[in-house]
């Protein structure tokens, strides 16, 4: 079996120690103050990055945590990794509710908690894969940023000491309803930020992560089925320990109102295509190129076992909301890049007040409030709040290729 961790390092981000390893050594004294003896609650945390930001905060020997998810099968088996996990020692208390955020169970949870000391939220719809149709877009929106409004509104009945919620790179220039969507995620919480200490983090992809396309690759090889990827778009990578160091240092080292990301260079971006060149000599599998999804599906049918030759299907990006390039600031946003070695931090950056987020929630709820309404009215409406969203629509989305 492949070791995937041993993969990623060797031949996804090149780094056999993490990239963040020397900041963490440098403010571990101070991490653990702020983590030890702290009531956590994390949400979203059976996901890749929440459980890898689980993974780092336990080590600093917070006294609960509480994970709530959707998904009852990822808290399983979270719960059976963090406990098969050497080295790590979880809290007295811990508990997993497979509920949604904006519950009124997680609410009741919440206020008979009286609050967490620290909270951070990775419960999001994160693929570009999301944009489909209306009603795609609708609930993409509804977790993004409507219900991350009440998350806001309950969490000021008992203030944490500190809020994290996960962004992402593609919030910078967005080109997609899901960069969009975290971009106006970001100026919702920082209208909140003068009442709840509150940081987020905007960050590469992360490699292997849960529905990512390498993941995809892990799955396919087992059901012997075509392996597929972009040839023309390069991304920065980070590992999935990697991703959770980045939440970490964000949520526990930032002041109120910043944005962390990290200070990757270009040489390191890859496109997928050269990583699944890479996939697949791991796996002693030689590539055999097909250009359509047909005849690699027909070939992939008819291969014996135990072939040694491996169908794939290597195209340019042609679905909409696939941005270019990578990048994880913008022009007019202040940054400090002399506090950390391995992140840059956001201080400021424009904004939008908290009634003009209001509004705008107010006016994507008349919306949706119209059985008739189109995608293109929400883009129309997304496109005069963050007036550097720059959607393309190409009338084909990533459920429509293998």
């Amino acid at each position: 079996m492949l070791d995937i961790e041993r993969f990623i390092a060797e031949h996804v981000t090149g780094r056999t120690r993490s990239f963040f390893e020397d900041d963490l050594q440098a403010h571990a004294s101070q991490i653990r103050a702020q983590i030890a003896g702290k009531k956590v609650c994390v949400i979203g945390g059976a996901g890749s990055i929440g459980s890898s930001f689980i993974k780092e905060i336990v080590r600093f020997g917070p006294s609960s945590l509480t994970v709530v998810d959707l998904s009852e099968n990822g808290l399983a088996e979270l719960t059976r990794d963090l406990r098969s996990t050497a080295g790590l020692t979880m809290p007295e208390t811990y508990r997993t509710y497979a509920l949604n955020y904006a519950d009124p169970i997680f609410k009741r949870i919440f206020r008979e908690e009286k609050g967490f000391d620290i909270v951070a939220n990775f419960s999001a719809h994160k693929h570009v894969r999301s944009e489909k149709d209306k009603y795609a877009v609708q609930a993409l929106l509804e977790n993004n940023v409507i219900k991350a409004a009440g998350l806001m509104d309950l969490m000021c009945e008992f203030p944490p000491q500190r809020f994290f919620c996960v962004s992402t790179d593609k919030a910078a220039n967005p080109v997609n309803v899901m960069g969009a969507s975290k971009r106006i995620m970001e100026d919702l919480i920082m209208a909140y930020k003068d009442r709840i200490h509150v940081t987020t983090a905007r960050f590469a992809n992360v490699a292997f992560s849960n529905g990512s396309l390498p993941d995809s690759w892990i799955q396919r090889l087992g059901k012997h089925q075509p392996l597929v990827a972009p040839s023309d778009v390069k991304r920065y990578f980070v590992s999935p320990a990697e991703s959770g160091q980045i939440c970490l240092m964000a949520c526990i080292l930032g002041q109120s109102g910043e944005i962390f990301f990290p200070r990757l260079e270009e040489k390191q971006m890859k496109t997928f295509s050269e990583i699944c060149d890479a996939f697949l000599q791991a796996n002693g599998l030689v590539k055999k190129e097909f250009s359509s999804d047909a005849d690699a599906r027909d070939f992939a049918a008819t291969m014996s076992p135990d072939s040694s030759v491996y169908p794939v299907v290597y195209s340019k990006s042609d679905t909409t909301g696939e941005k270019d390039f990578e990048e994880f600031f913008v022009p007019g946003e202040k940054l400090d890049m002399n506090r950390f070695r391995s992140l840059g931090v956001i201080l400021e950056s424009p904004r939008k007040k908290l009634p003009e987020v209001r509004a705008f929630m107010n006016s994507l709820e008349s919306i949706f409030s119209d059985p008739a309404f189109t995608k293109e009215e929400v883009v129309e409406a997304i496109h005069a709040f963050v007036p550097n969203f720059v959607h393309e629509e190409k009338g084909k989305n990533l459920d429509q290729k293998m």
